[in-house]
Formats: C-alpha cells, sequence, structure tokens
C-alpha cells in the first residue's frame, strides 16, 4: 500500500500539519505482475488514523486499472489516482 500525505508548513508560525492523504492499495488482480489495480481512498483532515483499510474515513474512492507499475513512476500512479478520484476536474 502506498500513502501519500499533504502537510502544509507554515512560513510563519514555522509549524507544520497534515492536511491531506491518500491511500492506494494494489489489489492484486492485474492481468499481468507489471500491471496493478489500484483501491484509491482519498481522506480529509481530520480523518487520518488508519485502523485497517475497510476502516479508512474516505472522502474519495476510486479505482485505478491496469496501471503499469513497472514503467513509470510513482507520481504517474498518484496523478490517474487523483484524476479518478476527482473525475469533475479537467
Amino acid at each position: 500500500m502506498l500513502v501519500v500525505k499533504v502537510e502544509l508548513w507554515s512560513a510563519i508560525t514555522g509549524k507544520n500539519e497534515e492536511i491531506g492523504r491518500m491511500y492506494l492499495a494494489n489489489d492484486g488482480t492485474a492481468l499481468t505482475p507489471s500491471r496493478g489495480n489500484y483501491d484509491v481512498k482519498v481522506c480529509r483532515e481530520g480523518s487520518f488514523k488508519y485502523a485497517g483499510w475497510d476502516k479508512i474515513k474516505a472522502s474519495r474512492s476510486a479505482r485505478v486499472e491496469e496501471y503499469p507499475r513497472l514503467g513509470y513512476n510513482v507520481w504517474r500512479l498518484v496523478t490517474r489516482a487523483l484524476k479518478a478520484a476527482f473525475h469533475e476536474e479537467s
């Protein structure tokens, strides 16, 4: 499982706080080992505590299928996950 955390680092107070988190889990159902099918859960601030996949309090859920995981870097997967979760954005 991949966990993407977004933190805000204040230039004024010097404090940092997590304001967003996304979980991506390869479910192992892709047709070949070089590809991956990922379930995606995007969480808002305050709902980050991980207590198991089924207990994640996601504000958005999505799926990325047949991602060429060995051919691209992780940021392309994150981009596809965000596009799938926020399909109304262009």
